[in-house]
């Protein structure tokens, strides 16, 4: 394809220093489109134009800005078939997601022009007489912005809708596996009445364009979704500038199937938090701690649901879930199938890759039985359609095993004693639980994030976001 999707610069659409092509995963023939990449200086460029139109941006009337995110909003609701088409092809999510994905992102938008009206500050008695105090909430300045390829839009925007909400300026480079919602993301924006520079779209490599982000001491937040090793160094990145850090990182989040659960329930969570989505959710349910009395039932009740699952084309009807995200994820899939393998975790179902009409990264939902906590397929992230039981004695034993983890985003258990479901909410080292739910599937208003290895920094989403994308003042007045 000749056309170039350009780079997003202090309001101005920019040439980069060459370009990628975006692959659709179902269909390896169909490109989806050709990419700008940046170059180090533009990224420069973009934090300095940043600068400049934040400090425009913040003194702009809230009802202007209320405007603007509203606006936004209802044009990724209104596109949502339009846009979840186009995300569906370049991640590989059925189409019903990457609907999905749009309308709740443009949910976001609304929900955080709401909260431009709402920034009201607080008032405090002195200590001392004739003083007067006030608590007030400003932007931290310019925020960069990573999100990964999992949910290109979803991630993004509730990052992007806070951080334009409390008056900050943004530098947005999106995982260069998924440009492509980025960009058509970035084209709505870039059409609201923002100053210049309020909004940047950098595409590029983690290794050059994230560097350098990340690096730059011109930037006051870095917001960073992605695996632990990159966490990491965006930590100690930001950690040398002393500057604000957020991360949601990796996971090994479980199901836990107590003695007394609806079986048919369990299975639904279980496949719904195990396998949607490919299983590539940083929320997905891949330990599936079962108790022993009910382990055998669960187990064969779960095979026979995976056995009508239909994987195929993202866009083609009837479709359960889609490709792998890339050639490399696939493979990684397959490496951990032959490694549990050898570990000795038992194969119950699929492990193997599915050849279908068009040449994409298919694979079969696989789940291994036999297993314990101390394998590795069970302490480390895996991301993708692979699920594992765990055969525990008890609930007690369950929850102890659940814990027993270096991760800590969430964790769910089926049960219908009340009894149980609040041990279980108390003792889970998470920070998120879900009782007859899948792990799978949290709302926009309240906070989102983890414990230990999985999250560091603020909570994201709801109210809680604004601890992030703002800095407080104290202020004293004494009247002459």
């Amino acid at each position: 394809m000749s056309h170039v999707h350009a780079l997003y610069i202090n309001g101005t659409w920019v040439e980069g220093q060459g370009s990628i092509a975006n692959v659709n995963p179902s269909d390896t023939s169909d490109i989806v489109g050709e990419y700008a990449q940046a170059s180090v200086a533009q990224v420069g460029e973009a934090i300095s134009a940043a600068r400049q139109g934040q400090k425009q941006w913040a003194r702009t009337g809230l009802e202007h800005r209320y405007g603007v995110l509203m606006a936004i909003g209802d044009e990724l609701i209104a596109r949502k078939a339009e846009l979840g088409e186009l995300l569906a092809r370049e991640e590989g999510k059925t189409l019903a997601e990457g609907m999905g994905e749009v309308h709740r992102s443009g949910q976001f938008f609304h929900y955080y022009g709401a909260e431009v009206l709402r920034q009201i500050d607080e008032r405090a008695e002195s200590v001392r007489p004739g003083v007067e105090v006030d608590i007030r909430r400003e932007p931290v300045g310019v925020v960069g912005i990573i999100s990964p390829w999992n949910f290109p839009m979803a991630t993004a925007v509730w990052k992007i809708a806070p951080a334009l909400a409390f008056g900050n300026a943004v530098v947005f480079k999106p995982a260069n596996l998924v440009p492509a919602s980025a960009w058509a993301l970035t084209e709505i924006i870039s059409r609201q009445e923002l100053p210049a520079g309020t909004f940047n779209l950098i595409m590029g490599s983690g290794g050059s364009v994230g560097d350098a982000l990340i690096s730059s001491p011109e930037i006051h937040a870095v917001s960073f979704t992605g695996s632990l090793e990159v966490g990491r160094r965006v930590a100690a990145a930001t950690a040398a500038n002393l500057v604000k850090c957020q991360l949601e990182m990796g996971s090994k989040n479980a199901l836990i199937v107590a003695d007394d659960a609806d079986l048919d329930l369990a299975v639904e969570a279980a496949f719904n938090g195990a396998y949607s989505g490919t299983g590539q959710k940083c929320t997905a349910s891949s330990r599936l701690i079962v108790t022993e009395k009910v382990h055998d039932t669960f187990v064969e009740k779960l095979i026979k649901r995976l056995e009508r699952v239909k994987v195929g084309h993202a866009l083609e009807e009837g479709v359960s879930f889609g490709p792998a995200a890339d050639a490399r994820q696939l493979e990684s899939n397959l490496a951990w199938v032959e490694r549990a393998q050898r570990e000795g975790a038992r194969l119950a179902f699929g492990g193997e890759r599915l050849e279908r009409d068009t040449d994409g990264y298919f694979m079969a939902p696989t789940l291994f039985v036999d297993t314990t906590n101390d394998m590795p397929i069970n302490r480390e992230e895996v991301f993708g359609p692979i699920a594992c039981v765990i055969k525990v004695a008890d609930a007690d034993e369950a929850i102890k095993v659940l814990n027993d983890t270096h991760f800590g985003l969430t964790a769910g258990i089926i049960t219908d004693s009340l009894a149980l479901a609040s041990e279980f909410k108390a003792r889970a080292e998470t920070g998120c639980v879900m009782v007859n739910l899948a792990t799978a599937g949290t709302d926009y208003h309240v906070p989102f994030g983890g414990r230990k290895n999985s999250s560091f920094g603020p909570r994201e989403q709801g109210r809680y976001a604004r601890e992030f994308y703002t800095v407080v003042k104290t202020c004293y007045v004494k009247a002459n």
